[in-house]
């Protein structure tokens, strides 16, 4: 099936809930674990296995600064945002091999309002790490993390494509979702967001981040909260 042409982004206001804010703090947040890895809150220690993340280009050619960090004090302001006090406003997690605790990975939420207004979470992976299931692993579990956390009624203006029920009641109610935006060429990314069943529910164009002189087209998948 070939995929939609780019369309631009269209507004609505609608009623629902989000993650009450502030997080809970890197103390206050368990430890998790699923079938092969640990998903655990940042440690000041983990400088290293971020910057050995972080340095490859494989990976960084994915996120929006597009290459690596230069050294590894530039690592350690990006692991400063994610402790203590700035941790009260994401939800980020070191991912690492339950059977030998090496880190292998990042993830979580880092945005409350993205591209398509509602949050946006994300992961990066060691290449070392890729063809293993361990983002298709990452993704299940953190989504399950997401939605138990504590919520609040909200009024957001989300993207229209991503409330299909939008507009079906007078009071313009609709159910929670979290956003997952990839690239066109990131495929492997687009391969772990169907394999969750997060369907894609947007594509549109913005500038490219990392050349002002082209457009650059990107995909919106969108998990829906499931019902309580």
């Amino acid at each position: 099936m070939a995929t939609p042409a780019p369309t631009a982004r269209e507004w609505v206001v609608v009623k629902t809930t989000l993650p009450k804010q502030p997080f809970p703090s890197l103390q206050e947040r368990p430890e998790v674990r699923s079938a092969r890895l640990v998903i655990r809150p940042f440690q000041t220690s983990d400088v290293v296995g971020l910057n050995e993340l972080r340095s490859q280009p494989e990976v960084m050619q994915w996120t929006m600064q597009g290459v690596p960090d230069a050294d590894i004090t530039a690592t350690e302001k990006i692991l400063a945002l994610k402790m203590p006090p700035h941790d009260l406003s994401n939800f980020d997690y070191a991912i690492c091999v339950a059977e030998t605790g090496q880190f292998i990975g990042a993830g979580g939420s880092f945005m409350r309002k993205g591209e398509l207004g509602w949050p946006v979470f994300g992961y990066m992976f060691r290449k070392e790490a890729w063809g293993k299931g361990y983002a298709t692993e990452f993704v299940k579990a953190f989504l399950d993390m997401w939605w138990a956390l504590p919520r609040e009624e909200v009024e957001v203006e989300v993207e229209k494509s991503t409330v299909p029920e939008a507009g079906e009641t007078s009071d313009m109610r609709a159910e929670e979702r979290l956003i997952a935006v990839t690239v066109t060429t990131n495929q492997g990314s687009q391969r772990v967001l169907d394999k969750v069943g997060m369907p894609l529910v947007k594509i549109w164009e913005e500038q490219d981040l990392h050349d002002s002189t082209a457009m650059e087209t990107l995909y919106g998948y969108a998990a829906k909260r499931p019902l309580q």
